[in-house]
């Protein structure tokens, strides 16, 4: 079984943090990133710890809304709703329930899809890319001026089932979110807010699932390589984040399809 090199990690590092968050498939980008470098045998673990980071990330740029619907939720099970700001609460609360919503059709989209699937091969994750790059296109038709607290729940049963397919290979979970929340009417900062807030419990929950199934980390990486590969994820999660925030107002996602078809129709025909 290869061990991981610190060059190795960092690479793989920033390019989880690059790809969680541009719509391009992180998961994706990994698979062929792994067979291109070599990489076998690489535990659960490792990819708790990456995806940490990034979790990490959507926490602290999303803090305010999260403290927000937080505080809410507290006061609504403390029963202690000021009469003043019960309104603000009250659509807070709604949001709240709208990603439960989301989150349960995730988990039960995400498991049918996975099972269907398996393992999928090499050359089945290019053709996802294309996949990814026709949603991407199609989500630049979508325009509306929804708020985040107007959410429905046939929204969130629609953007919920986006996330689960997000879950395969080859398909950006923040391209199919996005794109979903804009074709059903969303505003576009909107959209965004709500891709990354229901991403918080599915990937929690996808975490708290590997750790429990993980063998652990062996011999395959180093503690150096771990945190090399924790921090670069951290630092390039944090700036693609950003960036990705700034093209979903702009409405320029649909420009990522000119590097996914390229991609998809190499590793198609070329690999």
């Amino acid at each position: 079984m290869q061990t991981m090199s610190v060059v190795q990690s960092v690479i793989l590092g920033a390019l989880q943090g690059i790809t969680e968050f541009l719509p391009v498939s992180s998961s994706g980008h990994l698979v062929i990133f792994r067979d291109f470098l070599g990489i076998r045998g690489i535990p659960l673990f490792y990819d708790v710890v990456l995806h940490v980071a990034t979790l990490l990330v959507i926490i602290y740029v999303f803090r305010s809304r999260i403290a927000q619907l937080l505080t809410s939720l507290w006061l609504l099970l403390a029963l202690k709703i000021p009469q003043q700001h019960s309104r603000e609460h009250r659509e807070n609360i709604r949001v709240v329930v709208m990603i439960i919503i989301a989150t349960a059709v995730t988990a039960a989209v995400g498991l049918a899809a996975s099972s269907a699937v398996g393992n999928m091969p090499v050359r089945a994750v290019y053709v996802m890319f294309l996949v990814t790059s026709a949603i991407l296109i199609a989500g630049r038709w979508g325009r509306g001026s929804r708020l985040l607290k107007e959410v429905t729940p046939g929204i969130s049963v629609i953007v919920g089932a986006s996330q689960g397919l997000g879950t395969l290979p080859g398909i950006s979970r923040s391209g199919i979110t996005i794109s979903a929340s804009l074709l059903c009417g969303m505003d576009r900062k909107a959209a965004g807010e709500l891709s990354f807030l229901i991403s918080l419990p599915a990937v929690l929950g996808a975490l708290i699932l590997e750790v429990l199934t993980s063998p652990g980390l062996g011999e395959t990486v180093s503690a150096q390589a771990l945190a090399a590969g924790f921090a670069a994820a951290a630092v390039t999660g944090f700036l693609s984040l950003k960036l990705l925030l700034y093209l979903v107002r702009e409405g320029r996602l649909y420009l990522f399809s000119c590097y996914l078809v390229p991609l998809g129709l190499y590793g198609l025909f070329f690999r």
